[in-house]
């Protein structure tokens, strides 16, 4: 993307308070700890033992948060909730332990105040015999939100989108948030009406393989006329209030994310979660690039992947879902080198010696198509691709867009394997990225080019020397930048013209 980050510094010092320790006792106990603790809020977690000396097969756990205290999101449960009692019972996976087992779910809370009152299974917390069983049946569907480390199944899933609130066609830039270059810093008051979506760049590792995410405003230094973090804040709030999205974009050029380990996997999900709960983001946006994903020797099969970069952020993606709910954007920013060219070449290939990251975003891509709200393809910054139509296809022009953006509509064997076919994916998560300017990236396109494409994907028409295998897709997303503040420079050639263009579309 030709994007130039700044290290962030750290945002939020963890502290874990353990409240209760579970009483050896006939029947289940919860022992609750917090986690985490940023002054405005905070996450907690139970722990539910069996102390008996038979099975359950389900439990309930119940609190009372004060008054001033907010329950946000949780994991690991299904909770209902009257005033200020919450109560939490247990998903398909975790209701049922054996005697010594347990089982903790998680959730995050506003506020300073602490759960008191606590009951599982209708005695307290502490210990004791229930008097009845829990009335709410716990779900049988809900996947659960921190898979183990190997990836599960991935049969076709499900293709009923996602909600995220997000317009039929959307318009979606990046916002140089955390550092300055070449076109200056751009407050988020001052973004334009025409954005769907903003892209805050970059949250950024401690270090390449710590998984630990940090994000800040660029310092004034840097900056000058930076604004205060807490107009950062209500400027976020006064884009959502517009129907305005803001997600959180992790990566970029100079931003190398490898986890390597699941303690690095579930680090990034607690400092991720972190940024956005203290910014209320509605979402996150996964820019790899560089070094971050790769496929092992040996690891041939995208719909089974063993490589534990790719298996743990599938992991750390998945958890992060489940935390936030259906409303919870995901999207995905690769470049062509990482998705299109695994038409070709995936990995370092059946007997090595290829690029082991060549289409080491697809594993990714499909294990979680049923989260993915967007997938926008950097069609910029890239080498000539073979498309659907067994020709090279080089950026600059209408056609490479067109061709690329047909091979994730249609779907396309991997590695030129007809029994490894990458599924296409649903109309409404497909975009795709152009430059915003001719200082933005290689790859340029004027309007009236980038108009064409998106012209022949959506209607069949205007389509030049490339017919579209996928036909025509009404439902096609939209168009991604970068950025928004090399258009701001560039006298919004970009957002003037595309913003109206998408939504005067049928």
């Amino acid at each position: 993307m030709l994007l130039t980050a700044v290290a962030a510094l750290a945002t939020v010092a963890a502290t874990t308070l353990v409240a209760a320790t579970p009483a050896q006792a006939a029947g289940p106990t919860a022992s609750f700890v917090k986690t985490a603790d940023w002054g405005t809020g905070w996450e907690g977690r139970y722990t539910v033992t069996n102390g008996g000396s038979s099975t359950i097969t389900s439990w309930q756990v119940a609190f009372t948060l004060p008054a001033g205290t907010t329950l946000g999101s949780f994991w690991d449960a299904t909770v209902s909730s009257a005033g200020q009692r919450h109560t939490f019972t247990n998903r398909s996976w975790n209701g049922t332990l054996a005697p010594g087992a347990s089982a903790s779910f998680g959730f995050l809370a506003t506020g300073p105040g602490s759960p008191t009152d606590c009951r599982v299974n209708g005695v307290s917390c502490g210990g004791g015999t229930p008097t009845t069983p829990p009335t709410t049946p716990p779900p049988t569907t809900t996947p659960p939100s921190t898979p183990p480390t190997t990836v599960p199944p991935t049969t076709p899933p499900p293709t009923t989108p996602p909600t995220g609130g997000l317009p039929r066609r959307a318009l979606i830039g990046y916002l140089h948030a955390s550092f300055a270059n070449g076109s200056g810093y751009l407050r988020m008051a001052d973004v334009p009406a025409d954005w769907d979506v903003i892209n805050l760049a970059f949250g950024e590792p401690t270090t390449v393989t710590s998984g630990d995410i940090r994000f800040q405003l660029c310092p004034a230094s840097e900056c000058p006329g930076v604004e205060s973090e807490a107009e950062f804040t209500a400027a976020i709030r006064a884009k959502q209030q517009q129907g305005k999205k803001v997600l959180l974009s992790i990566g970029g050029q100079n931003g190398q994310v490898q986890l390597t380990t699941t303690t690095a996997r579930d680090t990034f999900v607690r400092s991720v979660s972190a940024i956005v709960d203290r910014y209320g983001l509605d979402g996150l946006d996964i820019d790899f690039e560089g070094h971050s994903l790769y496929l092992n020797p040996g690891d041939t099969d995208f719909r089974n992947p063993t490589t534990p970069v790719v298996v743990n952020l599938i992991s750390a993606i998945r958890t992060l879902t489940q935390r936030y709910g259906s409303g919870f954007l995901l999207t995905m920013a690769p470049e062509t080198f990482f998705v299109q060219l695994g038409h070709q070449f995936y990995g370092p290939g059946p007997w090595g010696g290829q690029d082991p990251r060549a289409g080491s975003y697809l594993p990714v891509i499909h294990a979680l198509r049923d989260h993915l709200t967007v997938l926008h393809v950097q069609n910029y910054n890239s080498g000539p691709i073979v498309g659907l139509d067994g020709q090279y296809h080089t950026m600059g022009g209408a056609d490479f867009h067109i061709a690329m953006t047909d091979m994730l509509l249609a779907g396309f064997p991997v590695a030129g394997n007809p029994d490894r076919v990458f599924p296409a994916l649903r109309e409404d998560q497909v975009a795709f990225g152009a430059p915003s300017s001719v200082s933005a990236g290689n790859g340029y396109v004027a309007p009236a080019g980038v108009q064409a494409a998106v012209t022949c994907l959506v209607r069949g028409q205007n389509c030049g020397g490339y017919t579209p295998r996928s036909g025509t897709n009404p439902n096609f997303r939209g168009l991604m930048t970068w950025s928004i503040n090399w258009d701001r420079f560039y006298q919004w050639e970009f957002g003037r013209n595309h913003g109206p263009f998408l939504k005067a579309l049928p």
